[in-house]
């Protein structure tokens, strides 16, 4: 009987929202996701759930500072064991309960968040890094410790992916955030090659300046592709097939941006099917990734992450299923008395 079958059906519901927002909103990260253990993809689907919840509340039209304020009430309620009733908050307190989530890593992903909120500016390469950190790096973080790994060095290397994967998001989508009026690419850099940063984003252009600030960000991204592949390495086994498999298909992004002349103004790169097919073999089958050295020095954007993770305890070894169970059979229990006593009213 698979986990899903012996899981109570609020539990089952739950898990259908989170999985449906991952299908329609990252092809990318769902595909690889496909690799991953069921122990770990269910969680990890969770968490991306809560994740796309928070990207897409923040961004919509107005009372985006106010959203901020909301989703920071909501993760009160989460760490208080009384999520709202809604799906990717039910889940969420279970996964955070079980895996000893660290609250930090979710307020440091909602403070990156809140930069896009303010327009914030990013001067240098490790300005920007200091934002992916918060918003991707974080996830890297905690899908580490969803598998059980929780050394410093093995969630560098995890936060090295996370802010990889977000500067391979940056350089294929430079088109698409200037239409939103953001710019994330270092402005030191467009300087550097005679860009005015405001200037070209009142109107924005691709050249060959242009196109060796993207290709620099990208030269950025590969190096910290190759320092997670050590981190890969350090995973359970059967945890290193969906990771590589998200290390290599979003740096087949970047390279996809690359050989459209690193055009991400006009066009939008999309690795085809097939290439993605390829590379899903390819990490099927890599499962000592060898590129890459454990112990390099964490990259200074991600010390907050290791922080918060030493800070916090692991949690008690628990029976997945159990746990669920229970916690959502008691979710389910308040709701109904909560149910009847508006009925009652």
């Amino acid at each position: 009987m698979s986990a899903l079958h012996e899981t109570p059906p609020l539990l089952a519901a739950d898990l259908a929202a989170c999985r449906a927002s991952l299908a329609s909103n990252s092809k990318t990260f769902h595909a690889a996701s496909l690799l991953l253990p069921p122990g770990v993809r269910a969680p990890a689907t969770v968490l991306y759930g809560f994740c796309r919840l928070a990207d897409d509340t923040v961004d919509v039209g107005g009372g985006r500072r106010l959203a901020i304020s909301q989703l920071r009430r909501r993760l009160d309620r989460v760490f208080e064991g009384r999520p709202q009733s809604v799906a990717a908050d039910r889940a969420l307190a279970a996964v955070v309960a079980q895996y000893a989530i660290p609250r930090a890593l979710l307020d440091l992903l909602l403070e990156g968040l809140s930069w896009d909120v303010d327009g914030r500016e990013y001067e240098t390469l490790d300005d920007l890094q200091d934002y992916a950190a918060r918003v991707a790096g974080t996830v890297g973080a905690m899908m580490s410790l969803l598998m059980g790994v929780r050394s410093p060095d093995a969630l560098a290397r995890a936060g090295d992916l996370g802010v990889a994967m977000q500067l391979s998001n940056i350089a294929r989508d430079v088109g698409e955030d200037a239409g939103m009026g953001r710019l994330y690419l270092p402005r030191q850099w467009l300087r550097e090659v005679g860009l005015d940063p405001a200037a070209w984003l009142a109107a924005p252009r691709f050249d060959p300046a242009l196109a060796s600030v993207v290709q620099r960000l990208l030269d950025a991204a590969d190096v910290l592709y190759a320092r997670a592949a050590a981190g890969v390495a350090s995973l359970p086994l059967a945890c290193r097939p969906g990771i590589n498999a998200a290390r290599l298909m979003y740096a087949a992004v970047g390279h996809e941006v690359a050989r459209a002349g690193c055009d991400s103004v006009s066009r939008r790169a999309v690795v085809p099917r097939a290439r993605k097919q390829r590379l899903l073999l390819r990490a099927a089958v890599s499962l000592w990734p060898a590129s890459g050295r454990l112990g390099e020095p964490p990259l200074p954007a991600n010390l907050p992450l290791l922080a918060a993770v030493a800070a916090t305890p692991a949690a008690q070894p628990v029976r997945k299923v159990d746990f669920v169970i229970d916690l959502f059979d008691r979710l389910g229990r308040q709701d109904r008395q909560a149910t009847l006593g508006r009925s009652a009213v």
